[in-house]
């Protein structure tokens, strides 16, 4: 999966949410990994690498690409929440 590096990716081309998979946890595109692992690794210390060793279909570049978006997504509801 390749993305280009002006346009950050959506959510839409980064996560899955299909009840045939994982019965409609939201999942990395082309994967059976949850999103939720992610963030429970990093959560409890673990580092991105541990993640991508233990879950090997989902590459680095869709785990960055997944916490970016979180970071702007974070950001964009702080900012308008804050006036």
């Amino acid at each position: 999966m390749q993305f280009d590096s002006l346009t950050p990716p959506t959510v839409e081309e980064l996560i899955t949410c299909d009840t045939e998979i994982m019965s409609g946890t939201p999942v990395f595109k082309n994967t059976r990994v949850p999103i939720k692992n992610l963030i429970d690794y990093l959560e409890v210390g673990e580092s991105l690498d541990a993640f991508l060793e233990d879950f090997p279909s989902v590459s680095r570049e869709q785990a960055t690409q997944a916490l970016e978006l979180a970071k702007e997504m974070l950001l964009t509801h702080a900012y308008a929440h804050s006036h």
